[in-house]
């Protein structure tokens, strides 16, 4: 990823070595700015990305103000910025992804690359978007609101902190907790994870164990990680997003936060890229088709399930209980990435699921509902099951001779039954 800019270095002080590092790496032009100057600067010079490059509160804080302001309102793609923090200070803005004041100039260009790289990718969908409508397309309903309200942070420990650093992030987005790697290693597996946070009472051959899982996952290079006390020193080089701080639960998670924003919203950005990309047919929220396209791709499947004498069924999940409609969403994302290639589904008005199984009669439709709706209700009310009372209910039906899209959905309308218990 090219570090071509503008860059704006906002200091008091002449930050020299930055500066030649960024240069260095190919960044250009380099634009140093004081603070008083920093808002005219960035009207001037549209950057690409910012740089607070001192610790601490800004001289000015109506500079400040304003500079943030601008950040949040620019035309077009996102600007990145990183602030630096120290032991007793922390970001000069707090919305700004945070860099430690002592971290080596080659993992701050790593980690600025990072964040360039979700700019780059929030650009494309932004042309994408402008080509999809003048050519008259039906532009998908786009995601609105805080990019956190999506995020999901794992928390790993089982330490004295452990209680403290969950109602710490849990305050800030949505926190899994597990007491074990073994566990971690699980839930990466299982949901989309937007930070993780390693937290005290490991051994450090767990916590560089897990660690090389991570840099060995493509899928995870990238990801904020925050590990409690140290890790080993090859793994800043491979993991860019990866800072080790000390015990204070708050700190941490202000730090951590922003970094998860972004990860988010590159989550966000590739969903309604994916809908772009197939003509708007899939929802940017769930990964699902749209409605619409579900009952085309319904009507389609059965015409051929016909003529070629195979199976279709189709399902229909609702889910009872203390849910929220983060919760929903999480469990349509589950679903989404978990049926098979050959099976499509989306999620209706009154927020149920609907799966159609393609090539499947009712009796292998109905083993595989049963363990998408479990992990799709793991999902929504992890480890709190009894507790929210919350029942995955699942409605089959097979297509027969006959049968219309209507029809068919009648009767997975009509009835339903008890599922993964």
């Amino acid at each position: 990823m090219s570090l071509q800019g503008p860059l704006i270095v906002v200091a008091e002080s002449p930050a020299t070595s930055l500066v030649a590092a960024l240069a260095d790496a190919g960044a250009f032009p380099i634009v140093e700015a004081n603070w008083a100057d920093a808002p005219t600067a960035f009207i001037s010079v549209k950057p690409s990305a910012v740089i607070i490059a001192e610790p601490g509160p800004p001289v000015s804080e109506s500079s400040s103000r304003m500079l943030c302001l601008q950040i949040a309102t620019v035309a077009g793609p996102i600007v990145p910025t990183i602030a630096f923090a120290d032991a007793t200070h922390d970001a000069a803005i707090p919305t700004a992804m945070t860099a430690d004041a002592g971290m080596p100039a080659d993992r701050l260009i790593k980690r600025l690359m990072s964040a360039m790289r979700v700019r780059a990718l929030h650009a494309t969908v932004l042309r994408r978007i402008e080509l999809f409508v003048s050519h008259g397309g039906k532009m998908p309903l786009l995601p609105i609101g805080d990019a956190l309200d999506d995020a999901t942070v794992l928390v790993a420990g089982r330490g004295p902190l452990y209680p403290a650093l969950g109602v710490a992030m849990g305050e800030r987005a949505k926190m899994i907790g597990t007491l074990s790697v073994e566990n971690a290693a699980r839930q990466l597996n299982e949901r989309d994870i937007d930070g993780i946070v390693i937290g005290d009472g490991f051994s450090p051959r767990m916590v560089e164990a897990f660690l090389t899982v991570l840099a060995q996952d493509s899928r995870f290079h990238e990801i904020p990680i925050a590990v409690i006390g140290e890790a080993p020193a090859d793994f800043a080089d491979l993991l860019p997003n990866i800072d080790c701080v000390g015990g204070d639960p708050a700190r941490l998670v202000a730090r951590m936060v922003p970094l998860v924003r972004m990860r988010a919203f590159e989550s966000r950005l590739k969903r309604l890229l994916k809908s772009l990309e197939a003509d708007g047919i899939f929802d940017p929220a769930t990964g699902l088709l749209t409605r619409d396209s579900f009952w085309r791709d319904l009507n389609k499947s059965m015409l051929e399930a016909a003529d070629r004498s195979q199976a279709l069924t189709v399902a229909r999940y609702t889910f009872d209980g203390a849910l929220d409609e983060r919760a929903r969403l999480d469990g349509a994302r589950l679903a989404a990435r978990s049926i098979r290639a050959i099976d499509f589904g989306c999620r209706d008005d009154d927020g149920s699921l609907l799966i159609a199984f393609t090539q499947t009669d009712l009796r292998g439709a109905n083993v595989v509902a049963r363990r998408l709706a479990a992990a799709v209700k793991n999902v929504m009310a992890p480890g709190n099951d009894v507790q929210n009372g919350v029942t995955a209910n699942i409605t089959l039906a097979s297509q027969k001779n006959g049968d219309t899209p209507d029809s068919l959905m009648q009767r997975v309308m009509d009835s339903r039954m008890v599922a993964a218990e």
